[in-house]
């Protein structure tokens, strides 16, 4: 009987114990930091790309003008194939079919409008990790009836190692600022406290065929000429350091 009053006192020692350990702990400053930011921009040369071309026609019906697209396209995916371009890199992005009215008399007319023609479209994506065939596959297109090229877009088949690269370089500049906000106060580095990515982001360039008299021009004897350019990658991170007093 006389262990009792010892064993209901242990609970509240504990927790008379613990408030005062959070106590100390509320009342201990927090350890001074010091918060910089590291920016990389990397480029890269792009190894493959994807080209997208097809084809419109305009029929009076429906069936007609996806008859017309339908034989075009066919054209277009022979001339492809005769460049050795696999059957698995070439793919149809997108069918349309859609109708074409007729331009109503007045803005407040309340007649239904009128159905004049038909416009059908069958475009192609077609990959590519030799970028020298860009230009014949172009070429090639339009030479078998494509009258719409929707562009170019590069990237990289494999975009660890950039990906990498500009973290490792976002990483050494954020260090680099830290050292020398650091020296210029007087105090010294003593580790890190936080890290935080901001993010990696990749800017594929894009080649586009703005207008239709430049898809004119390319139907001429002149090869098409283009340049990949280069990717650019970006990556930020924040790190938090701990700082000391000087030596």
């Amino acid at each position: 009987m006389k262990r009792t009053p010892i064993l209901l006192l242990l609970p509240l020692t504990f927790a008379l114990a613990a408030t005062g350990l959070a106590q100390q702990q509320r009342d201990t400053p927090p350890p001074p930091v010091l918060v910089v930011n590291g920016n990389a921009q990397v480029q890269a040369t792009p190894d493959e790309a994807t080209v997208r071309l097809g084809v419109v026609r305009q029929e009076t019906t429906a069936q007609a003008a996806q008859e017309q697209a339908n034989r075009a396209a066919q054209a277009i995916l022979a001339e492809i194939t005769k460049l050795g371009i696999p059957a698995s890199g070439i793919q149809t992005s997108r069918l349309t079919l859609t109708p074409v009215y007729a331009p109503q008399p007045r803005s407040d007319s309340r007649d239904a409008p009128k159905i004049v023609a038909y416009s059908a479209s069958n475009q192609v994506a077609v990959e590519l990790s030799n970028l020298t065939q860009i230009g014949p596959v172009i070429d090639g297109g339009l030479r078998a009836g494509a009258n719409n090229v929707e562009g170019v877009q590069f990237r990289l088949k494999n975009d660890l190692p950039v990906r990498e690269q500009a973290l490792k370089q976002a990483v050494a500049e954020a260090r680099q600022k830290a050292e020398t906000i650091a020296a210029a106060l007087g105090v010294r580095l003593a580790g890190v406290q936080e890290v935080l990515e901001g993010g990696v982001s990749i800017n594929e360039p894009t080649l586009g065929f703005a207008s239709a008299a430049l898809t004119m021009e390319l139907r001429q004897a002149t090869p098409t000429p283009v340049s990949p350019g280069q990717i650019e990658v970006h990556a930020s991170i924040t790190v938090k350091y701990l700082i000391a007093a000087g030596r």
